[in-house]
């Protein structure tokens, strides 16, 4: 018997044993035992044959409750950085620096920092969005705790002048990444909380621009600029989504680049850095604070459109700084070129993309404080990834910003992935929803 023959004798047996009960149902009482039981049997016997038909089980269904083009995404960055970080960071041991490290030093604790953010992943998963609104002054609370105790001696660890870390055993913690998820779920948490206050200046807006003020004052004091703006970003990004008054708005934005002026004026060295960026090639700047752009830049030259070929990057033998963290990017577009550089760029376009038709649909279904969060890791990715890509392209001045998902780095990997799997619940709940259940 052929196999089409047997599939339409099952189906013809399925069919004949769902007419006998059906023509029985007038004989039989309701009841447990009788109408509803034998009803419910007839419906599981007519979705067989539908799923038969179509050719899918009932219990697949369920895969439509994951958005699966952004997880696949999210793999193919994480992918893309373990073996980026391992091409940039093999030739690091001929540096009397990092003597004491072995060929794989990095690639060992980069995997180990993704297998603990996958961990982490799958526990924000399972978190309700309604938990994460619930708690959202509380975790702004105790990330701005620890960016007040990264600052005090022999807690925080300074690593090239900057005291960002707090050293764990198997790792350091960096609360400015913290931050940024928690700035994102208290931005939205409060928008909704003031929304009739979003047209005032001292209740709506002020009490959140305190808030935004004192984190960037601990964020500067580290110094970490580059976190600074991405936090701000986000916060004003959420208010204005949430209707924060136009005018206002604009006035919160001038102030905010009023303030990055100035503090770019009063500090000598940030104001060298700036110097360095506008002609980075200028004898005074090319082998000192333009020193990592003009680097970056040659990479980038040298990887022409297809790259010179993956491991085949000449920057990253000690010429360049920071090749397997901020300027990551730069490696890439020697070894993939521009082809690959491009690649990378839509990969993050559509994750920023999904993050506001995610935050979109959650606000269609009356789910504001989701639909504001969804689109904050949105902002926050794009924001951090502009930032990153602009600084190794010479488009901004240099911010120590890692490339998320890629760069090495154990808090901003476990962050990323966290922040993804909240996107990822948000849109989770938003199916289960338009299916007609409950969350």
């Amino acid at each position: 018997m052929s196999w089409s023959e047997h599939f339409g004798s099952k189906l013809t047996d399925q069919r004949n044993a769902v007419a006998n009960d059906s023509a029985t149902l007038g004989g039989r009482p309701c009841g447990a035992g009788g109408f509803g039981g034998l009803g419910v049997r007839v419906a599981e016997r007519a979705s067989g044959i539908s799923s038969a038909v179509n050719g899918v089980t009932p219990i697949r269904s369920r895969m439509l409750d994951y958005d699966y083009s952004l997880l696949w995404v999210t793999i193919a960055l994480l992918g893309l950085g373990i073996v980026m970080v391992y091409s940039a960071s093999i030739a690091m041991p001929d540096s009397p620096k990092y003597v004491q490290y072995h060929d794989y030093f990095l690639l060992v604790r980069h995997l180990l920092s993704i297998a603990t953010a996958l961990v982490a992943s799958i526990i924000a998963f399972k978190i309700p969005v309604s938990t994460w609104d619930k708690y959202a002054a509380k975790f702004f609370l105790f990330s701005l705790f620890l960016l007040v105790i990264v600052l005090i001696p022999h807690i925080g660890k300074g690593v090239n002048g900057a005291r960002r870390w707090i050293p764990l055993d198997i790792t350091n913690m960096q609360p400015s990444e913290i931050m940024k998820l928690a700035v994102t779920i208290y931005a939205a948490n409060y928008t909704v909380r003031k929304q009739e206050f979003m047209h005032s200046i001292g209740r709506g807006f002020l009490p959140m621009a305190v808030a935004v003020g004192f984190v960037g004052a601990l964020l500067l004091l580290e110094p970490d600029m580059g976190a600074f703006m991405v936090i701000a970003v986000i916060a004003m990004g959420v208010l204005f989504l949430g209707g924060v008054n136009a005018k206002l708005f604009g006035g919160l934005v001038a102030t905010a680049v009023g303030t990055f002026a100035l503090l770019v004026w009063a500090s000598s060295w940030r104001r060298e850095r700036i110097f360095a960026y506008l002609d980075p090639w200028d004898d005074r700047y090319a082998q000192g604070k333009a020193y990592q752009l003009t680097h970056s830049l040659i990479a980038f030259g040298r990887g022409e459109w297809f790259g010179v070929g993956l491991g085949g990057s000449v920057e990253k033998l000690n010429y360049l700084p920071e090749a397997h963290t901020d300027f990551i990017l730069a490696v890439i577009g020697e070894e993939l070129g521009f082809v690959g550089v491009l690649i990378v760029i839509l990969l993050f376009y559509w994750i920023v993309r999904r993050a506001f038709e995610i935050g979109r649909q959650a606000l269609t279904l009356d789910r504001t404080f989701a639909g504001l969060m969804a689109k904050g890791i949105g902002l926050w990715f794009g924001a951090q990834t502009f930032i990153n890509m602009g600084v190794n392209l010479g488009l901004l001045p240099t911010k120590g910003l890692t490339l998320p998902l890629v760069s090495y780095g154990g808090s901003g990997i476990l962050l990323n992935c966290v922040a993804l799997a909240v996107l990822m619940r948000v849109d989770y709940e938003n199916r289960v929803l338009m299916r007609g259940g409950k969350v």
